[in-house]
């Protein structure tokens, strides 16, 4: 048997153990719209931590902050950084979120929204935004997975048909159930990409270096610029600074965050991820360990892409067997497909119930709503596998974008939860002004002082709302009684 089929063969039975554990999730209540979307709002403190850990680590974990560490140095420490803030999101918003959830039946952010500031349309839009930020986000693991059948097997799995495994495997659990079939897989997916993750990064600087400590020694030797800031690449402390807080606070404006906020049994399990949440965050230290690993194996012929680093290190320098390679491949597929499960599922819901609902399906009942949500995953995943087959390297550019527009709700949300004064004209004016600006300074001008974009934008966002606040009309009291869109 040649090395390759030994992997396709491992990745296979992988691929099908999680098929098996997502669709024997499916129960009674992935039949109601509150099962298949929040899976009964009782997810308790292990299966939350799991499903919020894929929130964050998907196929680019395993790509992209080991080439990020390759190719930059101590910037790439950035990762790190902002993780560590993640948990202040999940303790301050989580709580408040579910308890709003489970009080008027909110599924998702534009739910609460819609709701707060009395505007369906703001609803809608932020449910559009949605959609278009996750599309592409999904297009992303599944070219992911794609990239990394390929370069595992050796060419024997092509590009489209790696892909392809991935997607029909994760839309067809995701499609017979919903959260539940998420939770477990991603139970499952997690520990696996954590124990692979672990087992290469120190495995691999050991096997060349004679381990981490005397790895880092020696690039102190030969290449001290990647240890200290600005790095090999110049990233400023500036850039370094703010890049991590739009990434901290930005990133808890994503739609399947919030979902995940619905969906646990109470506000005090959050609280508990959020302190137990850096233990799954430990999972970048060994990537980022084979990045630098990379640096001296690669000083005299530079990798034409940064992002394939690991598949290289594995694959061509370390002298694994088929076995750990199927193993890696295995673990690397885990990141993209917990992600993409989440991912696919909040567009679909976000699609469903916010754009639909308050439009062409204001009389549908609930069972036609769980079918053609259950619809949308599968056209979603279709049209996200589609895009990857058609050019997946622009659409990290487009995501890029997608990111920058969804930060502008920040204000909009944040008002929603805690500051009830704030009006509808403000925050709509702010969150406009705020993406035009922050999509001018990321594509057309250089952002002030070597900044991220993002903080420019957010606090013109925030200066445009205060403004506005002081000159728009006050709206008339929100009827107590009043309920969550339809």
């Amino acid at each position: 048997m040649s090395d390759s089929m030994i992997v396709v063969g491992i990745t296979l039975a992988y691929l099908a153990a999680v098929l098996w554990v997502g669709l024997r999730a499916r129960n009674q209540e992935s039949s109601s719209l509150e099962g298949y979307v929040a899976g009964g709002r009782h997810v308790g403190v292990v299966i939350l931590f799991f499903i919020l850990g894929a929130e964050i680590f998907s196929a680019f974990a395993f790509l992209g902050a080991p080439g990020w560490a390759y190719q930059h140095g101590s910037p790439g420490f950035y990762i790190l950084a902002y993780l560590s803030l993640v948990p202040i999101t999940i303790w301050a918003l989580g709580p408040r979120v579910a308890k709003l959830g489970r009080e008027r039946g909110y599924l998702t952010q534009g739910d609460m929204i819609a709701d707060r500031y009395r505007s369906k349309p703001l609803g809608i839009l932020a449910g559009v935004i949605g959609v278009l930020a996750l599309v592409p986000y999904l297009t992303i693991q599944i070219a992911g997975a794609g990239l990394l059948f390929q370069a595992a097997t050796d060419g024997l799995v092509p590009f489209w048909l790696g892909a392809l495994l991935a997607f029909l495997v994760v839309a067809a659990y995701v499609f017979a159930s919903g959260l539940s079939g998420i939770g477990w897989t991603n139970l499952m997916q997690g520990i696996m990409m954590i124990a692979i993750a672990w087992f290469l990064g120190l495995t691999i600087p050991e096997r060349l270096y004679g381990g981490v400590g005397e790895m880092f020694a020696q690039l102190q030797q030969t290449a001290p610029e990647y240890l200290t800031m600005p790095g090999a690449t110049n990233m400023s402390w500036g850039y370094f600074s703010t890049a991590v807080l739009v990434s901290a606070f930005g990133g808890a404006m994503w739609p399947h965050l919030f979902m995940k906020f619905y969906s646990a049994d109470s506000g005090e399990s959050l609280r508990k991820v959020s302190v137990f949440y850096p233990l799954y965050a430990t999972l970048l230290v060994p990537l980022l360990f084979i990045g630098f690993a990379g640096i001296l194996v690669f000083a005299e012929e530079p990798l034409a892409r940064a992002d394939t680093v690991l598949l290289k290190m594995v694959m061509d320098v370390a002298n694994f067997s088929p076995w750990v390679i199927g193993l890696m491949l295995s673990g690397a597929l885990a990141a993209a497909m917990s992600t993409g499960a989440n991912l696919a599922h909040t567009a679909a819901v976000v699609l469903v119930r916010d754009v639909f609902g308050p439009t062409v399906m204001k009389e549908a009942s609930e069972k036609a709503t769980v079918s053609v949500t259950r619809w949308s995953v599968l056209g979603l995943s279709l049209i996200a596998y589609l895009f990857a087959l058609i050019n997946p390297a622009s659409l990290v550019m487009l995501l890029l974008g997608a990111y920058g527009l969804l930060v502008q709700l920040f204000p909009m949300v944040i008002g929603a939860l805690f500051f009830p004064r704030l009006r509808r004209a403000s925050v709509m004016l702010g969150a406009l002004v705020g993406s035009l600006a922050y999509l001018l300074m990321e594509f057309i001008w250089s952002s002030p002082l070597g900044w991220h974009a993002g903080v420019w934008a957010i606090l013109l966002n925030l200066l445009v709302v205060a403004v506005s606040q002081q000159f728009s009309q006050p709206a008339s009291p929100k009827p107590a009684a009043a309920q969550q869109p339809s």
